[in-house]
């Protein structure tokens, strides 16, 4: 089937739930008025539905192809990505002085999603390229800004995130790849890099790479790293392209999904495309620049993971809203079985319970995510453009505290979605040509790129919880339990069942959460092994309680708007229908993975390696 944009519920997040009329009061965001965003919204629906989607199904059975060092892509994708960049949706978040539309993050998330949704493999190029762009911003001099922004937001360069080695995967210590000063400011870069997302391809005149690796002297471990600018073809000092530099693609990767997106074996100063030296002759060594001041390569190169990171939460998002989309069409159009209520025919199967059952559940864990992603994207536009010291700083510790949740919570959940959908197509899901299990195993990698599940919860345990005592989780659950005492007393609407019992599911899940943060804190020096072997139920916990938050704000929301008799009743009672099933049926997991997490670290590191 065809993707919509869900134009509505997004609307209803970004508005109501993300408070965009908070950020567009913030410097700088004036002219992002509401209109302006559902112009912005409905702009890039049109886009991807029409041009983008349709390529989904091509690049899955006509991936990206390999040959003597040269990436030519899926049929279509050049000329769509040609149209994308011309459009201007590269820059919709990025500065106007790099020709960027300077929106806030919050109307961009919207399209972000969008794009993930239409076409995964597409939307990964735009995605690299959005994190270069947030590391030279950040780290980059007054020259590589002016030699390499203004290309990135139009779309004419590409850009890459260079890490991963054959030894060296979430152990960047083991980074072997080498920058020798050439005595003039530049390096020549020689070492091997693998699965570097679009590290080669034809959609664009040039590919600028970020490369971690160590100069001669460089101490050992992560705090040796710096990080450098590798062009795939030198730029002359007009700023037009040269000659090509000395890093070539070795191969590209067959995968189990994503297959239209070319991951590349990028060898860095082979001596297939020698430089000239000063003197003219020619050598090994790809030219690059230093990012930056040297062995500060790791902490520039988080600048580019947090920004990936978000977006690969916007997929596994994306991701779910398709697999979603798709199932129910075909729920409605599958006739099978009579209905258990008695019929004399056959029905439908959404009209079993089973079914409503699996299309409720990713409906919920879908709107959940999303509602929770877009309320991290304001906070980070608070961080940026809020002109309070104040604010900016408790808008950083929560941002960072959610991002490892956007990514990890909202990829896991979108292996679960995705894999509802073929449940729900029943033997035809299995089948390739119904599309469902594509959804599948497109999704598959979101859980283990730009940092794993485990790494996410690593993360949320040692640098956003303990770091702080556990004072932003607080700070989170505050307001939590603040959405529900609210709920809890709305009992004048006719609608205050829901609300009183979306408010017990909240705080119960509250309660876990709290009693689990105090636990991470408390046993953190004395038990770190059992702190971290509840790392991933702790994020996924984390997950579930601050997502039932959002949906029960939603579910106030929507009854304020039934009781006053405005807005669109039904998608009103929609969201209360989905906020309830969200608390009776995901939210009272929370007890369970407290229990596991507080009481069970012991059953996990029981047995021996060698009995495994």
């Amino acid at each position: 089937m065809s993707y919509r944009a869900p134009l509505q519920d997004m609307t209803f997040v970004m508005t109501e739930l993300a408070d965009l009329d908070a950020v567009t009061a913030l410097p700088g965001f004036e002219d992002a008025t509401r209109d302006t965003a559902q112009a912005v919204l409905e702009e890039c629906a049109k886009f991807v539905e029409d041009v983008i989607a349709p390529l989904n199904r091509t690049g899955d059975v006509a991936p990206s192809t390999w040959k003597d060092g040269a990436v030519t892509t899926t049929p279509g994708f050049k000329e769509a990505f040609k149209r994308y960049a011309a459009a201007g949706w590269q820059g919709v978040q990025h500065d106007t002085e790099f020709g960027g539309q300077g929106l806030p993050k919050l109307v961009a998330t919207p399209c972000i999603e969008m794009l993930n949704s239409a076409n995964l493999s597409f939307a990964l190029c735009p995605l690299l390229t959005d994190g270069a762009i947030e590391a030279l911003v950040t780290a980059g001099s007054d020259a590589q800004k002016q030699a390499y922004l203004g290309k990135f937001v139009s779309g004419a360069w590409t850009g890459t995130m260079n890490l991963t080695e054959a030894q060296a995967g979430s152990d960047l210590a083991l980074v072997r790849t080498r920058a020798v000063p050439e005595g003039d400011g530049t390096y020549r870069l020689f070492g091997e890099k693998i699965f570097i997302t679009y590290g080669e391809h034809d959609l664009a005149d040039n590919i600028v790479h970020l490369v971690l690796a160590r100069t001669p002297d460089a101490p050992e471990g992560v705090k040796g790293l710096s990080l450098f600018t590798v062009s795939r073809r030198l730029i002359n000092p007009d700023g037009t392209l040269g000659a090509r530099n000395d890093v070539y693609c070795a191969s590209i990767e067959h995968k189990l999904g994503i297959k239209a997106s070319p991951t590349a074996v990028l060898l860095f100063g082979d001596g297939k495309f020698p430089v000239g030296r000063g003197d003219g002759a020619p050598a090994a060594g790809a030219l690059g620049e230093l990012v930056g001041e040297e062995n500060h390569g790791l902490e520039y190169m988080f600048i580019m993971m947090n920004a990936a990171r978000f977006q690969v939460g916007m997929q596994g998002i994306g991701i779910a809203e398709r697999a979603y989309q798709q199932a129910a069409a075909y729920a409605k159009d599958r006739v099978q079985s009579r209905d258990l209520a008695g019929s004399r025919g056959a029905v439908t199967i959404i009209h079993h319970p089973d079914v409503r059952r699996m299309l409720m559940t990713m409906r919920a864990q879908t709107e959940a995510a999303r509602a929770l992603a877009y309320v991290t994207a304001a906070t980070y536009d608070a961080v940026h453009r809020s002109p309070d010291a104040e604010t900016q700083q408790a808008s950083r510790a929560v941002y960072e505290f959610l991002v490892p949740i956007v990514k990890g919570w909202s990829t896991e959940l979108a292996i679960d979605v995705a894999s509802l959908g073929v449940q729900v197509h029943g033997g035809m899901g299995f089948i390739e040509e119904t599309g469902a299990a594509q959804y599948y195993r497109d999704a598959r990698i979101l859980t283990i790129y730009e940092g794993t599940t485990a790494i996410q919860a690593n993360d949320l345990i040692g640098r956003k919880t303990v770091r702080d005592g556990g004072a932003t989780a607080k700070r989170l659950l505050a307001q939590v339990r603040r959405t529900a005492g609210a709920l809890g007393s709305s009992t004048s609407s006719e609608h205050g069942a829901d609300l009183l019992a979306i408010a017990r599911r909240v705080e119960t899940g509250a309660r876990a959460l709290e009693e689990v943060v105090e636990y991470v804190v408390g046993s953190y020096r004395s038990d770190v092994k059992g702190v971290f072997a509840g790392s991933v139920p702790y994020l996924t916990l984390a997950g579930l309680v601050l997502g039932g938050w959002q949906m029960a704000r939603a579910a106030a929301v929507a009854v304020a708007k039934l009781d006053a008799g405005t807005g669109d009743a039904g998608f009103h009672r929609a969201k209360l229908a989905t906020a309830r099933f969200f608390a009776d049926h995901l939210l009272t997991r929370a007890p369970g993975l407290r229990d596991s997490i507080v009481e069970g670290s012991a059953a996990v590191m029981a047995l021996t390696a060698e009995q495994f």
